[in-house]
């Protein structure tokens, strides 16, 4: 894994080339802190930067950017390709001359072989890249299927950057850091800038599995509109598997399951370093490290991290997992001091505004990883892909009673309910539900009710999933000048007809969330403290194989991942998995109420805001004052502000 950036930018000097590139590169020194490297063709206006963790072929052979064995092509990659020994064996090895044994170089065979469109849907991998073709004079940019690793770009004057982070565009001469305002609305409804926006205004995010072609003749004019082409669609993949479904029996459902996981899993512990896992205890964790130690003659190296407050705290459920499967086992706690100290380093480690709260232990996991090993799996996709969140087995059967009921009648039923503080409803279903088995239990019940009572206001099931997964219901009331654009949740001109409203809710979460906020919140925490995280779920074979499943194989009795609990119920007993599921959360309602209270309310002053004059400061301190007051638990909204007026200040924009 590594970070890697670059520039097309006609009529520079060499030394224009060479300074400005290393700067560039610079920037992502954490991204690759063991080696580093710059290519350019000042005649034709182009430049590649890289900076190198090293994983495979941990000689000069794997040093970047890389020229192909034709001479045609030169690139910058970051990330793996998996099965790049069976590739090399298929590219005829006998008639290339290899100089050593990366990734990389196999890549460029397949380039050279291939085609550039072609090769890339043989990869499996998570990657993102740059490829410039010296004879056609083209530049590449691709990212991978499910959007793993990370691809911005952005257009100045003449000519285009693009980077695995922000930071090397922010430090180019001629980038101007313009904030985009209707990108900022979107921010404050999601917790994140959804691609293909960014912060910056003309700078985009890449969308997973496309593809774009930037040619030296079109990019000067005024008029260039960038349009990626797709090489693989996830939501082309749910719609096809649900028109053709397969049929097939449950166990042996589980069987070939267990046969794929397997395989994405050994694909992803072929390392020259060390290597080992997350492990929360939870169904994709353990079902990652299950499958690793039955596949390895040596313990499997876990971590985990706990928190001393009641109902943050899944440590104890890992160490359960871990002893029953035999793991070399670490676990760290971490004190509320811990965590707040992280948070100084949050807009640097995010670039851009980024405010689900979880960054926080993800980043701490992250840093006691790295102290042990240099690559890591991760069970992030679970959820996604076989319906683990509680909206993917509950919404359908609760929006089917509810449509029903007349709008105002709901609208005074959840204003009637919500005049309970959420601690109040807290106190009440903790003693109801503390005779219920564990599997039973809810953490947070008060803020569950609170989302949902929002929710069920809503006229039909699209708007009512928008609105739980929105923070800032009306995020135009809050931005001065904002207008949400288009998202592809938002975007009436996708076909997201399904057979039912779960497995639609699955598809834009396998769109929207999962590669905005979960695995850019894993790939910004664990690359922040130079660790490779790996997540096999998202081997595009097993995403495949899950959408083409009938729903009932995912998702039954109000129970989700089905299928993936019965692959895991053969390596780790049902009675150390069966429990709610929790997030990966901290106690940040309470701790803005205590010692972040200072630090909020300089963020928060209403002086300042007018000043800067992007935000609304009515809205803001009205739903401060009523987090401050316990009545509710405005935590999500406030985090939200706290993180982009902490950036902003930061980063002196």
């Amino acid at each position: 894994m590594c970070g890697i950036t670059g520039m097309i930018q006609p009529d520079h000097s060499k030394d224009y080339w060479t300074d400005t590139l290393n700067r560039m590169a610079l920037t992502m020194s954490h991204r690759g802190p063991d080696d580093d490297g710059i290519w350019f063709d000042a005649a034709s206006g182009i430049g590649l930067a890289h900076r190198r963790l090293s994983i495979i072929d941990l000689s000069e052979g794997g040093h970047q950017p890389m020229t192909s064995h034709s001479g045609r092509y030169v690139i910058v990659f970051n990330g793996e390709i998996f099965n790049f020994n069976d590739l090399r064996k298929s590219l005829h090895p006998e008639k290339i001359e290899w100089q050593g044994n990366s990734d990389t170089e196999v890549m460029l065979a397949a380039f050279d072989t291939w085609g550039v469109e072609n090769a890339v849907k043989q990869f499996i991998g998570m990657f993102a890249f740059a490829l410039w073709d010296k004879q056609k004079q083209r530049l590449y940019l691709c990212r991978d299927r499910l959007g793993i690793k990370p691809l911005y770009f952005s257009r100045i004057p003449n000519g285009l950057l693009f980077g695995s982070e922000l930071k090397p565009i922010m430090k180019h001469p001629d980038f101007n850091p313009r904030i985009d305002r209707d990108a900022l609305a979107l921010f404050f409804r999601h917790s994140n800038i959804p691609a293909p926006y960014s912060i910056f205004q003309n700078t985009w995010k890449l969308l997973p599995g496309t593809l774009l072609c930037v040619s030296l003749e079109e990019l000067p004019k005024n008029s260039w509109n960038p349009q990626p082409e797709a090489y693989w669609s996830a939501l082309d993949v749910a719609k096809a598997g649900q028109k053709n479904t397969i049929s097939i029996c449950f166990q042996e459902a589980v069987e070939q399951l267990d046969f794929l996981l397997r395989d994405a899993v050994r694909l992803r512990m072929i390392s020259d370093v060390p290597l080992g896992a997350f492990l929360s205890g939870g169904v994709d964790s353990s079902t990652i490290v299950a499958l690793m130690q039955a596949q390895s003659t040596r313990k499997v190296k876990t971590f985990s991290i706990g928190f001393h407050e009641t109902g943050y705290n899944e440590a104890g459920f890992a160490k359960n997992v871990a002893r029953h499967l035999g793991t070399d086992h670490t676990e760290l706690y971490v004190s509320p001091e811990d965590a707040q100290q992280v948070i100084p380093e949050l807009p640097s480690l995010f670039d851009e505004p980024f405010s689900d709260s979880s960054q926080i232990p993800t980043y701490l996991l992250s840093k006691l990883t790295r102290e042990h090993v240099t690559v890591c799996l991760s069970g992030d996709g679970g959820d996604e892909i076989f319906g683990g969140y509680n909206r993917h087995f509950l919404w359908e059967s609760i929006w089917n009673v509810i449509k029903w009921i007349p709008v105002p009648a709901r609208t005074a039923f959840a204003r009637m309910f919500q005049s309970v503080p959420p601690d109040a409803w807290d106190s009440l279903i903790y003693k109801l539900i503390s005779v219920l088995p564990e599997k039973f239990r809810l953490d947070t019940p008060g803020d569950r009710i609170y989302k949902l009572l929002d929710s069920i206001t809503a006229k039909t099931p699209e708007l009512m999933y928008r609105g739980f997964i929105s923070h800032w219901k009306n995020p135009e009331s809050i931005v001065i000048g904002g207008q949400e654009p288009f998202t592809r949740i938002t975007d009436n001109h996708h076909d997201l007809h399904f057979q039912n409203f779960t497995h639609k809710m699955m598809a834009l979460d396998l769109i929207t969330y999962l590669p905005d906020d979960i695995l850019t919140k894993v790939d910004r925490a664990s690359m922040g403290v130079s660790l490779e995280t790996r997540v096999p779920i998202l081997d595009h074979r097993v995403v495949e194989f899950a959408w083409s499943l009938p729903l009932e194989m995912k998702v039954k009795n109000r129970q989700g991942k089905r299928i993936l609990r019965e692959v895991l119920y053969k390596y780790v007993p049902k009675a150390l998995i069966e429990r709610p599921k929790t997030g990966f959360a901290i106690p940040l309602d309470t701790w803005l109420r205590g010692p972040l209270r200072d630090w909020a309310e300089s963020l928060l002053d209403k002086q300042q805001m007018e000043e800067q004059g992007l935000l609304n400061p009515g809205p803001i301190h009205r739903k401060w004052a009523e987090h401050l007051s316990g009545r509710q638990n405005r935590q999500h909204e406030i985090w939200d502000v706290l993180m982009f007026q902490e950036w902003k200040r930061q980063y002196n924009i």
